[in-house]
């Protein structure tokens, strides 16, 4: 498992990294926000471990950018701050998880734990007859494997990440297509009709909607 640290002093960096290898855990640090966004932006992690107060990016800004890409790896906010109001904006902003300073390592290795046995929980999406594994990397309906492109997969992944709310054409195509200037939507409704056909579904399992003039609706 692979980890990220987002940390400005020296002294916590070398003391979870040196901790947290030792756990058997691969570890990558970055001491200010602007690295670590690129970092995460550029990488793969399983976790990330950020510090509220860091310079260039302060932490609830980089856990605002990374979550508009990357809605499903578990952020554990490392902070002195402990106000309830402080706590909410760090959920709000994406966190998963909150310990305050000074912490106990035992206690952070357990919560880290957890969130990986819950990130597994989540690797498996399902909307009706449709089961995504994102860690194989498989579509399937019912026990029959649907071959999707790249693409495909990663449209068809967004919408079930959140189903039961609506997706604009706007959203999916900055969070999916990364485009963030004015586009054409109609793109995304072509490979719509791909994902469709290749699914193959009845009427009566019709599980992705389109709300006309907007977007599309996952829903069982």
């Amino acid at each position: 498992m692979h980890i990220l640290i987002v940390e400005d002093e020296l002294g916590i960096i070398q003391f979870l990294k040196q901790g947290l290898q030792e756990e058997g855990y691969q570890v990558t640090t970055a001491s200010d926000g602007s690295k670590g966004f690129e970092l995460a932006h550029e990488q793969k992690f399983d976790l990330i471990l950020l510090d509220w107060m860091l310079p260039k990016i302060n932490g609830l800004d980089l856990c605002k950018a990374i979550r508009v890409k990357d809605q499903t790896t578990p952020i554990i906010f490392l902070t002195a701050k402990d106000t309830v109001q402080e706590t909410i904006e760090g959920l709000k902003a994406g966190a998963n998880d909150y310990i305050k300073k000074p912490f106990s390592f035992e206690e952070l290795v357990e919560r880290i734990k957890v969130h990986f046995r819950n990130k597994k929980q989540t690797e498996i999406l399902t909307l009706g007859v449709i089961t995504i594994d994102l860690s194989k990397h498989i579509v399937l309906k019912g026990q029959e494997e649907i071959s999707l492109t790249q693409r495909e997969f990663e449209l068809l992944t967004y919408l079930m990440q959140h189903k039961g709310k609506v997706c604009t054409r706007n959203q999916i195509l900055r969070d999916v297509w990364d485009i963030n200037f004015e586009y054409d939507t109609g793109v995304i409704d072509v490979f719509m009709n791909a994902i469709r056909k290749k699914l193959n579904l009845k009427i009566e399992e019709d599980y992705i909607k389109t709300i006309r003039g907007i977007g599309y609706i996952a829903n069982d």
